[in-house]
């Protein structure tokens, strides 16, 4: 038996579907970051690239275009790969441990297909589905076809793998269902559904007026699930429905569009939902995986579920029974004038926490006046456009051009939140960029069948910045990074996030960049994030929201990075650098992997323990400071001084509390000083008998 801990690596998108993106790992500190340097990258061949790579069993997979490729995680050595009849889930795979008939898989979409994987071999599992893939689009039919595919990767609960999916999100209203559902992960069979718009006779169903329910597209879920393990219940955050900016074929509060739904994961059964944007009017889709939280309040722990949404709005719910834990107030919100269109009164705002960046913009001082041709670009466009806004949820209108913050890509987008559950922070990167819009007539189609019916009024959307240097027309900062306390709603800190090139070559530092991706965070009290267009990957300090380093990239990396831990014994951080998309960004097509040098991440066991077989010393990064502070480091260590000895299996027994703290007198040999004493753990009473 060989034991060794699996804290090292990252199975899930977000490393354990809790939506937390953290990592145990404590090589690299806010003390040795600095020090991190390019080890291996990867080109893809793909442009624009959003995937967070897996690493699990000594592997690492990722997808680009049509291709899922399992690489070796210590040098970005590809170890095979399998082209799909179509595009490969964009944002990654969902991989499955397999049991005792069934070896590991990974799925992934494969055009309006799954796919299952062999996790070892690239093959594909023939015995899932018919011959290797389920059709996605066979239960989802109304009286329509439409597109259909898996942009996200699905979430695997035990055996069942949850799928979402992207069915048309703009128009024409008329498509696909965005069914959320539940898949047997050996056989490929549909265990279960949850329609996301309910169908006659269902509860919510009396949300859609006019039997406007029938074959609406959107409402789906096209961004990550999160799921609760102990207690059963997969968390969705759900699209808005088709179209984007125009609801009046749709009259109500359109369950179950842009709500955050709780559904057992063993039945699909919905357990609570809370509806975050009324009858959607400004495509603000719940983009993001909830993260799962401990909210300490009034002496009790609350498990919790924090929501990340386009409107820089972040919600606090107790995950069990859907309540918020801070409070929700319905205010007041502007009237659309679009004939036909009944927008919805009120939306809900938390109480706490405050607003992360802009949801608002004042034209008697926000105007962005850091170069006098900027201010004298955007002040026309506001003048010549009759541009106007009357504050959040300002919908479009037929007159004049609205102006809304944020935009349809947030405020958070669909990369969402980390979190460290030993400091109490939620970490979230916000974007303040305005949205421009109005509505214009379109042709008439109302003799058409619903297929290419279109509506009668239409958006035509943009960005509020000059196109050309894509500097937004507002106040800096346009990028940030915020913590929030859990425990209290409070807004710990914030801090610009990236700098734009041509502002910081005159002097104009700190003004933060536009942004698309999100970040991770470590027991080392870090933050890792790409995703400004500064094309920059950044290290900070989580307890403060310090700067503590940046490395340029070849493009932004508008994606989600990792961090695992090498066979080599070296922590890596590893980011897609894919560029392109919303932002305009400069394409790239590179996965790059950095981590400290060689010999300051790992260091040769010392002779004179090699043979030891009591009182084995757990070591280890003694010169960057680091000590083992957990058995579960010590087991890992145990593992390492075993494999290095040429041990073939390790048996130990052990008492947690029998690990102790001495001075070791290092010898010769070891890279340190002779003689030099150094803090360390010290199993003593431990044994460890290698064989």
């Amino acid at each position: 038996m060989l034991v060794a801990s699996d804290s090292g690596d990252w199975p899930s998108h977000d490393r354990d579907g809790r939506g937390q993106r953290f990592s145990p790992l404590r090589q690299i500190t806010p003390a040795n970051v600095s020090k991190l340097q390019p080890a291996w990258s990867f080109d893809t061949g793909v442009t624009g690239i959003q995937v967070t790579p897996l690493v699990v069993g000594g592997m690492m997979y990722i997808t680009a275009g049509r291709d899922i490729i399992a690489l070796e995680p210590e040098t970005g050595k590809v170890l095979w790969k399998y082209t799909a009849p179509g595009n490969a889930s964009r944002r990654g795979v969902a991989y499955w441990p397999g049991d005792a008939t069934t070896p590991p898989r990974l799925f992934s979409g494969a055009g309006d297909k799954m796919v299952a994987v062999d996790a070892e071999s690239g093959k594909v599992s023939t015995s899932f589905g018919d011959g290797g893939y389920v059709d996605l689009k066979a239960s989802v039919r109304g009286d329509v076809d439409g597109s259909f595919g898996l942009v996200s990767p699905p979430i695997v609960y035990k055996s069942i793998v949850i799928t979402g999916g992207n069915n048309g999100e703009q128009s024409p209203s008329a498509g696909l269902y965005g069914d959320v559902r539940g898949w047997d992960a050996r056989s490929g069979k549909l265990l279960w559904s949850f329609h996301t718009v309910p169908r006659a006779g269902e509860p919510g169903v009396e949300t859609w007026e006019g039997e406007s329910w029938k074959n609406r597209s959107g409402t789906n879920m096209w961004a990550f699930f999160t799921v609760d393990v102990e207690r059963g219940i997969v968390y969705a955050p759900i699209g808005s429905p088709t179209a984007d900016y125009y609801g009046a074929d749709r009259h109500g509060k359109n369950l179950y569009g842009n709500s955050i739904v709780a559904l057992d994961a063993d039945t699909g059964k919905l357990k609570w939902f809370q509806q975050l944007v009324h009858h959607d009017l400004w495509d603000f889709d719940l983009p993001a995986a909830p993260t799962l939280i401990d909210v300490k309040r009034n002496g009790r722990t609350i498990p919790a579920v924090a929501v990340v949404t386009k409107m820089s709005l972040l919600f606090i719910f107790d995950r069990v029974t859907g309540e918020p834990i801070f409070g929700l107030d319905e205010r007041p919100v502007p009237k659309s004038n679009v004939p036909g269109e009944s927008s919805w009164p009120t939306q809900p705002f938390p109480v706490k926490p405050a607003p992360l960046g802009r949801i608002a913009f004042d034209p008697a001082k926000d105007f962005n006046a850091l170069t006098p041709d900027h201010l004298a670009y955007c002040k026309d466009l506001w003048e010549k456009n009759g541009m106007y806004t009357n504050g959040p949820y300002t919908p479009p209108g037929t007159e004049g051009t609205m102006v809304n913050f944020p935009s349809t890509i947030g405020g958070g987008n669909w990369n969402g939140a980390s979190y460290d559950p030993s400091l109490g922070l939620v970490f979230t990167n916000v974007m303040n960029l305005g949205q421009v819009a109005k509505m214009v007539q379109g042709t008439d189609r109302s003799g058409a069948n619903t297929w290419v019916r279109r509506a009668p009024w239409g958006g035509v959307v943009g960005r509020f910045w000059n196109p050309e240097t894509k500097i937004p027309c507002s106040t800096p900062p346009f990028g940030e990074l915020y913590a929030v306390n859990v425990n209290t709603g409070d807004i710990a800190w914030h801090v610009p996030l990236g700098f734009v090139e041509s502002l910081k070559s005159k002097g104009i530092d700190r003004t933060g960049a536009l942004n698309l991706g999100g970040s991770i965070a470590t027991a080392s009290g870090l933050i890792f994030i790409g995703a400004t267009t500064d094309s920059r990957l950044r290290a900070f300090e989580s307890k403060t929201g310090k700067q503590l380093w940046e490395v340029p990239l070849d493009a932004p990396a508008h994606s989600v990075p990792m961090t695992f831990m090498g066979k080599d014994r070296r922590q890596y951080v590893v980011v897609a650098a894919g560029g392109g998309g919303y932002l305009q960004s400069p394409a790239g097509t590179k996965l790059v992997a950095f981590a400290l040098p060689a010999a300051t991440s790992s260091q040769a066991v010392p002779a004179a323990l090699r043979g030891n077989r009591k009182h084995v010393l757990a070591w280890g990064d003694v010169r960057n400071g680091y000590q083992h502070e957990s058995i579960s480091h010590a087991f890992a260590t145990i593992e390492r001084l075993g494999r290095e000895s040429g041990a073939f299996d390790t048996y130990f027994r052990t008492d947690s509390q029998l690990i102790t703290k001495h001075p070791i007198t290092f010898q010769t040999g070891t890279g340190i000083a002779t003689g030099e004493q150094l803090l360390a753990h010290n199993l003593d009473y431990f044994d460890a008998i290698f064989f």
